[in-house]
C-alpha cells in the first residue's frame, strides 16, 4: 500500500504530507484521464496496479463507477477551492469533473444523473469564482490571474516548451493575410479555420456586437470549397500569445497562454442544462440569470438578455457553442444532444462538402492499432 511504501522509504513529517497530497492530486488526474478515455474510446482497461498480465477492457458502466468512486473518496482530501498552487487541482476541479461525469452519464451509459450534476455544480458556483470582465482576456497570456478559470493546463513559452496546448491553438490559427506579430508569434501554420455553422451562431440582427466573435475574415471566404486552402473558411484566433495591452509572451513561438479546461461560464451553462433535462435541486430562474450574466459580458449591456421561455435545450447547445468554441467541448456536447453522428449536419461532415449524417458507432473512436498489438486482450470497438 502507499503508506507502506512511504514507511519503507522513511518519508515522514512535512515531506510525507506533501507526498500524500501529490498522491491525491495524481489520482484525480488519473480519474480525469479515464473520463477523457471513456469519452473518446468508450471501452478501455481500468488499471490501478502494475501487473504482468494483459489488462482486460472495462465497460462504460465500470469506467464510470471507477471514476465516481475515486472522486467521492478524494473529495474531502483535495485542497479547498482556490487554495492550491495555480495549475494544480483542488476541490472545485473535482466538482467540475463530477458534474461532467453526471451530465454525460445518460449519453455514455444510458443512466440519467442530472440531479447529481446539479449538486456538484452548485458546489462549484458557490466556491467564490467570478466571471472575467472581458471575454478575450480569458485567452491571453495573463489569464493565469483570472478568477473565472477553475482548472487550467499551464503554458510557459520559456519553461514548458512543446508543440501542443495553446502553442498549437495560436500558431495553427494564423495564415493568409494575418500578421503573426499581432498574435505574439513570428509565423503561423495556416491550419485551422471554422465552417460557417459556427459563424452563423452569432446573428447580428440586434445591431449589437457580441464580443465573443473573434474571427478573422479579411481575405477569408465563409464557404470552404477546399479544406486544404487556408483562406477557405474564417480563421479563429481566439487564443493569442499577447497580453491585454498587446505585449508578446516570453517566447515568440511557444505560447504563455494557459488553456482553461474548466471555467465558471461552463458551470453556468451546465447548471441550466441539467435542470432542463429534469434534474432536481436547481432554480431555473437563477440559471437564466447566470446565462444573462454571460450575455451581458458578451454584449456589454443587457440587449442580448434572454427570458426564461427562450431558454430550452436547443438554445443551450447553441449558447455553449458561442461561449465555449475552440475549448474542446463541442464533440461531447453534440454526442450528448444526439447531433454528432446520426442527426446533425455541418459542412464537410462525413468528408462531404455539404455534410452528411454518419453511423452511430462513430460517436467513439477506434482503439489505436498500436494498443491492440500491445494488448491482445483488447477488442476493437464495434464498426471499426
Amino acid at each position: 500500500s502507499s503508506p507502506d511504501r512511504l514507511n519503507a522509504n522513511g518519508i515522514e513529517g512535512a515531506d510525507r504530507e506533501t507526498v500524500e497530497q501529490y498522491q491525491v492530486e495524481a489520482r484525480f488526474l488519473r480519474a480525469l484521464a479515464y473520463w477523457h478515455s471513456l469519452d473518446m474510446f468508450g471501452n478501455v482497461a481500468v488499471v490501478t496496479e502494475i501487473t504482468a498480465g494483459f489488462p482486460e477492457q472495462s465497460s462504460p458502466a465500470e469506467i464510470l463507477d471507477f471514476i465516481e468512486s475515486e472522486l467521492n473518496e478524494l473529495e474531502s482530501l483535495m485542497v479547498k477551492p482556490q487554495q492550491n498552487e495555480y495549475g494544480r487541482a483542488d476541490q472545485a476541479a473535482l466538482w467540475m469533473l463530477q458534474a461532467k461525469l453526471y451530465l454525460n452519464s445518460e449519453a455514455q451509459n444510458g443512466t440519467p444523473r442530472y440531479t447529481d450534476a446539479i449538486t456538484a455544480l452548485k458546489k462549484v458556483i458557490g466556491a467564490g469564482y467570478t466571471l472575467e470582465p472581458v471575454y478575450q482576456d480569458l485567452f491571453l497570456t495573463t489569464n493565469n490571474t483570472s478568477n473565472e478559470i477553475i482548472f487550467a493546463l499551464n503554458s510557459d513559452g520559456k519553461n514548458s516548451q512543446n508543440w501542443g496546448c495553446t502553442t498549437f491553438l495560436v500558431n495553427g490559427s494564423i495564415g493568409g493575410d494575418m500578421v503573426a506579430a499581432d498574435y505574439g508569434v513570428t509565423g503561423g501554420w495556416a491550419g485551422m479555420r471554422t465552417t460557417k455553422n459556427l459563424v452563423e451562431q452569432f446573428p447580428d440582427d440586434t445591431g449589437d456586437i457580441d464580443s465573443r466573435v473573434l474571427f478573422f475574415t479579411e481575405g477569408q471566404s465563409l464557404e470552404i470549397n477546399d479544406i486544404g486552402t487556408f483562406t477557405d473558411g474564417y480563421a479563429v484566433p481566439k487564443f493569442k500569445n499577447i497580453s491585454p495591452d498587446g505585449q508578446p509572451g516570453s517566447d515568440v513561438t511557444h505560447s504563455d497562454t494557459d488553456f482553461p479546461m474548466f471555467r465558471l461560464a461552463d458551470a453556468y451553462l451546465m447548471y441550466a442544462e441539467a435542470i432542463l433535462r429534469g434534474g432536481t435541486g436547481g432554480d431555473m430562474g437563477e440559471a437564466v440569470g447566470y446565462i444573462n450574466d454571460l450575455r451581458e459580458r458578451a454584449y456589454g449591456n443587457d440587449s442580448g438578455n434572454v427570458a426564461m421561455d427562450e431558454v430550452d435545450l436547443p438554445f443551450i447547445l447553441d449558447e455553449r457553442s458561442r461561449e465555449l468554441y475552440w475549448e474542446a467541448h463541442r464533440r461531447v456536447d453534440l454526442i450528448r444532444f444526439n447531433q454528432y453522428t446520426e442527426n446533425g449536419i455541418w459542412p464537410w461532415k462525413g468528408n462531404v462538402k455539404e455534410g452528411m449524417t454518419t453511423e452511430k458507432f462513430r460517436d467513439i473512436f477506434p482503439i489505436p492499432a498500436s494498443d491492440l498489438l500491445a494488448n491482445p486482450s483488447l477488442e476493437q470497438n464495434d464498426g471499426y
